[in-house]
Order: structure tokens, then C-alpha cells, then sequence
């Protein structure tokens, strides 16, 4: 169960292990895009920030950043560079900032449900040891770039994930969330293990993100990269069970989705790339974030 205790930062367990919070919307109406992600590892005093942001396409602001070191973590403000999140009510309610010198935005994040708890599975046993939760919010407030500011209302994500990884048995980890326009979504997260082959080898919690969030029994990710390897086009095939008979089975949920923005991040011997998408699913249209960490 996940309950406000959680909130806060989480009890660093040896080396290696990090805690983050991620804050991620994106507005078709206005086409603009964003995340900012805080966080803080073992045996580092200082919490981290990276924030992106993008409009109509184009990249307005990459920026990361390390914050003043602080003797005892806390989620509930936090201010790294020119980004800042405080708690304003556990689980329900949150205040996200970036006062960059180009573009910003100022915004609320008001959950639309309870979290759905990633890693309560295969994947805290995993190599991967994530552990967290992520929620379906209602985005609104401000962006801007330049002089220019528009007003935002959308949707978006707030996500806290927790753990210590080991690389040295992964080859990569895929973090997805799909928003649709009647205030539905899906959240899935998956890893790699090393020397796998493929998407079917992979370690996968995925939910439903409504009133209540179902998990989802077999959530199957397909990804098309481009070129220059980056992920451009998905497709996701959700098979949810009414029951423990396996001949009572609804018909799959699909969805596809198309990158319409995105960067990369060399970090090291891990490269990060980051995409916003469309989607279509069901006959409905959102939008969403499809974040690929993996071995450079």
C-alpha cells in the first residue's frame, strides 16, 4: 500500500542507491512539453535536477543542475538550480517551478487517482530493484519562453521511484505513460535484462491509470527506432485478465504512438533518450513521455 509516509525521501540502503521524483506533462493544444526530474544517490549530499522543455517541436531548455547540500532529504521542498517542487498535500497536490533564463514554467500537479505501486513484483527482485509509484495528474498554470507566456491545462504524470541498480546485470530500463483526453492513462515500467534479446525478455509492470488502478496482467511494448537509434514509433498490446481463468480474458487494449519531440543525454557508459508522444488508443488521442536508459 502506498500511503503519505512515502512522500518522503526515501532511507539511502547502501551505494548505489538513488531516490527521484519526476514531474512530466504534456499540452497538444499549445505544444509544449516538459519534465523535471530531482534527484538525490547515496553518499551525494546535494540533491540534482534535469529539466527539459519543449514547444512546438524544438528544444526551448535543457538545463541540469545540483542544489546546496542538506543534511536530512526531504521531497517536501526542494530547489535545485533553477527548478523547484514542494508537496503541497501527500499524494494529492503538488507545486513544480523552472525560472530558466529563456523559457519556464510554473505549475500545479493535482493527482486524478490514487498511485499505482511499481515494483511489487519481478521487478523489485530484479537487478533493476526499482520500487515506487506513479500517478495520473491534471497539469495547469504557466510556460513560457523568451517574453512570451501561455497558459497551460492538461495532462501529466508525477512519478517517485527508488533503488539501487546494479549495471552490471542490465542492459536497459524503459520508462512509458500514456495520457488520454477522458482522464485515462497508462504507466509502464520495464527492464533488461543483460544479454537479453529482445522486448519479450524483459521485466514489465504496467497499469491502468484511473479511479482505481488495474494492473495490467501481460502489457506487451513494441518500439521502431530511427537511424540514429533513437525510439520514434511504439505500439503497446494490453492484455487484462476479469478473472483467474485464462479463457476469460477481454480483448487486448492497443495503443500506438509516434515521437513528436525528444534528446539525448550522454551519461557516460549510459546513454538516456528522452521523447514525448501521440498516441492513439481505443479511438481515443493523448499524449505521453517514453524515456530509454541504456548502455551507450
Amino acid at each position: 500500500m502506498i500511503d503519505p509516509e512515502l512522500e518522503s525521501a526515501r532511507p539511502m540502503e547502501g551505494a548505489g542507491f538513488g531516490d527521484a521524483v519526476t514531474f512530466a506533462f504534456g499540452d497538444p493544444a499549445t505544444q509544449t512539453f516538459g519534465s523535471v526530474r530531482f534527484g538525490i544517490a547515496a553518499g551525494d549530499p546535494a540533491v540534482t535536477s534535469v529539466t527539459l522543455l519543449f514547444h512546438e517541436g524544438d528544444v526551448v531548455a535543457v538545463d541540469s543542475a545540483q542544489g546546496r547540500a542538506q543534511g536530512v532529504h526531504d521531497w517536501a521542498r526542494v530547489d535545485a538550480g533553477d527548478a523547484s517542487a514542494t508537496i503541497g498535500e501527500p499524494l494529492r497536490r503538488w507545486e513544480v517551478g523552472y525560472d530558466g533564463d529563456d523559457a519556464g514554467f510554473e505549475l500545479t500537479f493535482e493527482a486524478l487517482g490514487p498511485p499505482a505501486e511499481i515494483g511489487d513484483d519481478a521487478l523489485a527482485r530484479s537487478a533493476a530493484a526499482i520500487r515506487g509509484y506513479e500517478q495520473l495528474c491534471r497539469v495547469r498554470g504557466t510556460a513560457r519562453v523568451g517574453e512570451r507566456s501561455w497558459p497551460i491545462d492538461c495532462l501529466g504524470q508525477r512519478g517517485h521511484q527508488w533503488g539501487a541498480p546494479d549495471w552490471t546485470q542490465l542492459d536497459l530500463t524503459r520508462t512509458l505513460s500514456v495520457w488520454l483526453d477522458d482522464d485515462h492513462g497508462v504507466t509502464l515500467t520495464a527492464v533488461r535484462p543483460r544479454g537479453a534479446d529482445g522486448h519479450e525478455e524483459e521485466l514489465v509492470s504496467a497499469f491502468l491509470l484511473q479511479d482505481e488502478p488495474v494492473a495490467i496482467d501481460d502489457p506487451r511494448l513494441s518500439t521502431a527506432h530511427g537511424a540514429d537509434g533513437r525510439h520514434e514509433r511504439a505500439g503497446l498490446e494490453l492484455w487484462i485478465s476479469d478473472s483467474d481463468d485464462e479463457d476469460d480474458q477481454r480483448a487486448p487494449l492497443r495503443a500506438a504512438g509516434e515521437a513528436v519531440c525528444g534528446t539525448t543525454f550522454e551519461l557516460g557508459e549510459l546513454r538516456l533518450d528522452c521523447a514525448f508522444f501521440t498516441w492513439r488508443m481505443e479511438g481515443r488521442r493523448g499524449v505521453g513521455r517514453y524515456d530509454l536508459l541504456r548502455r551507450a
